[in-house]
C-alpha cells in the first residue's frame, strides 16, 4: 500500500511539473514555438500586460504639454514593468531594443530557454515573432523630366487639392514640422535639402541630431540578388548618421509634402514646413520593430545615439506611406495591434498620423493591412487625373477584425504622381502610398494658419473630413450608391483651401466654455438594449446611432434637463461597430458601441 501511495504521489508530482513546464508555451506564438521546434533562434516582440494611463493628455491644452505627459506616463510604464526581462536579457548579454511607446522588448535570435524565461515572466502578456515583412512600393513606376514642363511649374495633385490657393493666403506650412516614415530620404536634393529642419542655409551646414533616425540595425536576411543569392550589403550602411534612402520611395514621398526646388519643381504641398526623417525599411524588407522604432522617435526625438529624447522636437504630423500585410507575414493579431497602440499614444501626444490605405483594390473589404484598418488611422485612398478612385485603393468595409468600419477617411491624388527621387532624379509614381503625403502636407498647411491649434488632432481630423470634396461611389460596398462617406472615397477628396478656411473659422475661444455632453454606455458590448446615462445636457439634445458605414440606425430629438437615461433598442441591427453622437447646441460627444 505504502508503495502504491508513493507511485501515486510521484505520478501525481510529475503531472503538475509537466504542466508548469509547459504552461509557459500558452504565452508564445505558434510561429514561435515552431522555430524552436526546427532548432533555429527567433527573433521576437516580448508584449508587456501593464499598458500606461494616458487618459489625462486629453485634458491639456498645448502639443507641448500632451507630449511631455504622455512621454513620461509610457516611460514611467515601461520602466517599471519591464525591469525583471531587461535584467534577464543582460545577464544573457542579448540584444534587445526598448520599445517604450507600446511597453514591449525587441530582441534578436533568442533560443529555446530564453523564451521560456521570458514567458514565465507573470508581467508578460505574449512573445509573438517579429518579421522581416516586405513593402511592395508603388503600383506604377515610371521616368519624370527634371521639371514640369508642359504642366505648368505645380504639379496635378498639389493644384487639384487646392494648395497653391492657400499659399496665396500666406500659409505654407511655415513653422511646421513634417515627420516621414519609409525606405529612407535622400536630403541633399535639391527640392528638400532647403526644407530640411537639420539644414541651415544660411551657414551652409547641418545638424542631425534630433532630426534623423535610422531603425535599421542589420541587413534583412530576406533580401536577394537577381541570381537568388543573399546580399549582405546596404547602400546607406546601417546606423546611418545622416538621411539615407535605400530605396527611392521615402524621398519620393517626402517631396510631395515639402519639395520645392526654387526653380519651377513645385512638387510639394507645404513648401514652407520643414520635415525630420527615420529609415524602418531595409531595401523594401521591414519588421514591425523598426515600424514601431521610428514611431517611438517621433514621439521623443533623439541625438544620433538614441539618447537624451525630446518630446518638444517632435513633430506636427508624421506620415506613414507603408503597410505590414498580413499576406506578407503580419498574421499576429497580437503584434499587430501594437501598430494601433503607437497610433493611439502618439495621438494623444499631439501628433497627427496620416497613413496610406494600401493598393489591394478594386474589391471591397480590401482594407486589411495594418496599420490603415484601425479604427485610430486616419486612412487616405487614391484617386485619378479626373477625381475617380484609382483601381488599386484599397476599398473598406474592414472585414480583417469583424468590425465593417468605413475605411478610408478621406482620399486624396495619388496616381502618375510626379516627385522626386534619389540623386537628383523626378518620377511618376502610383499608389495610396503617394496620396498620403498630400494629406500630410495639407495638415502642415492648416497648422500653418492656426498654429495655435497644434495638437489637437480629432480636430484637424474633423476639417479635413467635413470640408472635403464629396464623390459617390458605384461600387456597392455596403453603402447606398452617391452617398458619402462611403467605402471607396472616404468622405471625399481632400481640399486644402477649405479645410483652412475652416480652421481659420474655427472660435478657439468659445468652444472650451461650451458645457460638453458626457455620456456612459452600458452594456457595451451589447446584445439587445443599450442604456445611454447622458449626463451634462440642458435644452434642445440629439442622440443618434451609426452603422460602421454611415447608415442611421437610432435617432431622438429631446428637450433634455441636465440627466437624462435613454433606451436604445439594438436587437434588430447586425453585430459589428456602431458610433454614437450626442449634440447640443453648443457641443458634441462621440464614442463607440459594439453590438455582439
Amino acid at each position: 500500500m505504502k508503495k502504491l501511495l508513493l507511485f501515486a504521489l510521484l505520478s501525481f508530482s510529475s503531472t503538475i511539473s509537466f504542466s508548469q513546464n509547459t504552461a509557459w508555451r500558452a504565452k508564445v506564438s505558434a510561429e514561435i514555438l515552431s522555430t524552436l521546434n526546427e532548432g533555429h533562434s527567433a527573433d521576437l516582440l516580448v508584449v508587456f500586460r501593464e499598458q500606461a494611463d494616458i487618459s489625462g493628455a486629453r485634458f491639456l491644452k498645448t502639443k507641448s504639454e500632451k507630449a511631455h505627459f504622455v512621454y513620461q506616463r509610457l516611460m514611467e510604464t515601461a520602466t517599471r514593468s519591464q525591469a525583471n526581462a531587461v535584467r534577464l536579457l543582460r545577464e544573457k548579454d542579448v540584444s534587445v531594443n526598448g520599445l517604450y511607446l507600446v511597453n514591449a522588448l525587441a530582441v534578436k535570435k533568442a533560443d529555446h530557454q530564453l523564451v521560456r524565461l521570458l514567458a514565465e515572466l507573470p508581467e508578460v502578456r505574449w512573445l509573438g515573432a517579429d518579421p522581416w515583412v516586405q513593402f511592395d512600393g508603388p503600383v506604377e513606376t515610371s521616368l519624370a523630366a527634371p521639371t514640369a514642363a508642359g504642366r505648368g511649374a505645380v504639379e496635378w495633385g498639389v493644384e487639384r487639392i487646392n494648395a497653391p490657393a492657400v499659399w496665396a493666403l500666406g500659409y505654407t506650412g511655415q513653422g511646421i514640422t513634417i515627420g516621414g516614415a519609409d525606405t529612407g530620404y535622400d536630403w541633399v536634393h535639391p527640392t528638400l535639402q532647403p526644407h530640411y529642419r537639420g539644414w541651415d542655409n544660411f551657414s551652409g551646414t547641418a545638424q542631425h541630431h534630433y532630426n534623423w533616425h535610422d531603425a535599421i540595425h542589420d541587413f534583412s536576411p530576406l533580401n536577394y540578388d537577381t541570381l537568388g543569392n543573399p546580399v549582405g550589403t546596404n547602400p546607406c550602411g546601417f546606423n546611418a548618421p545622416a538621411p539615407c534612402d535605400d530605396g527611392s520611395h521615402g524621398t519620393h514621398t517626402m517631396g510631395t509634402m515639402v519639395g520645392d526646388d526654387g526653380l519651377g519643381n513645385q512638387i510639394g504641398v507645404a513648401p514652407g514646413a520643414s520635415w525630420v526623417g527615420c529609415r524602418n525599411m531595409e531595401r523594401g524588407w521591414g519588421q514591425p520593430s523598426t515600424y514601431l522604432e521610428c514611431f517611438q522617435w517621433f514621439l521623443a526625438p533623439t541625438d544620433l545615439n538614441g539618447q537624451n529624447q525630446d518630446p518638444s522636437k517632435a513633430p506636427h504630423v508624421i506620415n506613414n506611406s507603408w503597410y505590414c500585410a498580413t499576406i506578407e507575414g503580419c498574421t499576429d493579431f497580437v503584434i499587430n495591434d501594437l501598430l494601433r497602440v503607437a497610433i493611439v499614444n502618439l495621438k494623444a501626444s499631439g501628433v497627427f498620423v496620416v497613413v496610406s490605405n494600401g493598393n489591394f483594390g478594386p474589391n471591397c473589404g480590401s482594407t486589411y493591412a495594418p496599420p490603415a484598418y484601425f479604427e485610430e488611422s486616419f486612412s487616405i485612398g487614391a484617386t485619378r487625373f479626373d477625381d475617380t478612385i484609382a483601381t488599386f485603393s484599397s476599398r473598406g468595409p474592414v472585414l480583417i477584425d469583424g468590425s465593417n468600419r468605413l475605411k478610408p477617411e478621406v482620399s486624396a491624388p495619388g496616381q502618375f504622381v510626379r516627385s522626386c527621387t534619389p540623386n537628383g532624379n523626378y518620377a511618376a509614381f502610383s499608389g495610396t502610398s503617394m496620396a498620403g503625403p498630400h494629406v500630410a502636407g495639407l495638415v502642415a498647411l492648416v497648422l500653418s494658419a492656426r498654429p495655435d491649434l497644434a495638437g489637437q488632432v480629432e480636430l484637424i481630423e474633423q476639417f479635413i473630413k467635413e470640408t472635403a470634396v464629396p464623390i459617390g461611389d458605384t461600387s456597392n460596398c455596403g453603402v447606398p450608391s452617391g452617398q458619402t462617406p462611403n467605402h471607396a472615397y472616404g468622405h471625399g477628396r481632400v481640399n486644402a483651401l477649405a479645410a483652412v478656411n475652416a480652421a481659420l473659422a474655427y472660435n478657439q475661444v468659445s468652444a472650451p466654455e461650451a458645457p460638453t455632453p458626457q455620456a456612459r454606455v452600458f452594456p457595451n458590448p451589447v446584445t439587445d438594449e443599450a442604456i445611454f446615462d447622458i449626463q451634462n445636457t440642458v435644452g434642445k439634445t440629439v442622440l443618434e446611432v451609426f452603422s460602421s458605414d454611415g447608415r442611421l440606425v437610432y435617432s431622438k430629438n429631446w428637450t433634455a434637463q441636465y440627466r437624462e437615461l435613454v433606451q436604445v433598442s439594438m436587437k434588430n441591427n447586425p453585430s459589428g461597430i456602431y458610433f454614437w453622437q450626442i449634440k447640443t447646441a453648443t457641443a458634441t460627444a462621440t464614442g463607440r458601441l459594439v453590438k455582439e
